[in-house]
């Protein structure tokens, strides 16, 4: 993959099974450098097929049409019950698609798409707390850090770092 994916092309749809080999491509690097998921980085494609289309989620890609799938994102409730209007997303840019306006591109549409369900708001459950992209770009999007789980993530070289809760509303204003 190579060149910056143009906004203007870009296709968010839903996804399906026959994009499992695209969204493998972005997944498989985050999953193995080990910096922003709670996924074992040894996790093989079967547990990571299983993982990303659990029967709970909703599955998005980021479609370019020269590049092909560029990210990912799924939607969820977050709790169930009384808890069950509160959504939760995970997002997955492939690295060399980062810093071009894509997770932005997701993290909108994910919102927008939470909205379209009823929730009446988004949290993220687990947010690296040395994940500054990420974090930037959240608070950007309108999440507040409502929170943070002290040495609740264990970085590939061992190091504990904290895990952070964030929250918005997605109602309308």
């Amino acid at each position: 993959m190579s060149g910056a994916p143009a906004r203007d092309t870009l296709l968010i749809r839903p996804a399906n099974e026959a994009d499992w080999p695209g969204i493998w491509t972005v997944f498989e690097p985050i999953v193995r450098d080990g910096e922003t998921y709670p996924l074992d980085p040894e996790l093989d494609e079967v547990g990571a097929r299983a993982y990303w289309f659990a029967p709970d989620k909703t599955i998005f890609v980021a479609a370019d049409p020269a590049q092909g799938i560029v990210g990912s994102y799924y939607l969820k409730s977050n709790s169930t019950g009384p808890a069950a209007h509160v959504c939760n997303a995970g997002y997955i840019v492939h690295p060399a698609a980062r810093g071009r306006g894509v997770a932005q591109a997701l993290c909108r549409h994910s919102i927008e798409e939470a909205r379209r369900r009823g929730y009446r708001a988004m949290q993220y459950n687990l947010v690296i707390s040395t994940n500054d992209r990420a974090v930037r770009l959240w608070q950007h999007m309108g999440f507040t850090l409502v929170g943070a789980l002290p040495g609740a993530f264990r970085r590939p070289n061992g190091d504990y770092v904290d895990a952070l809760v964030m929250y918005q509303s997605v109602l309308e204003d």
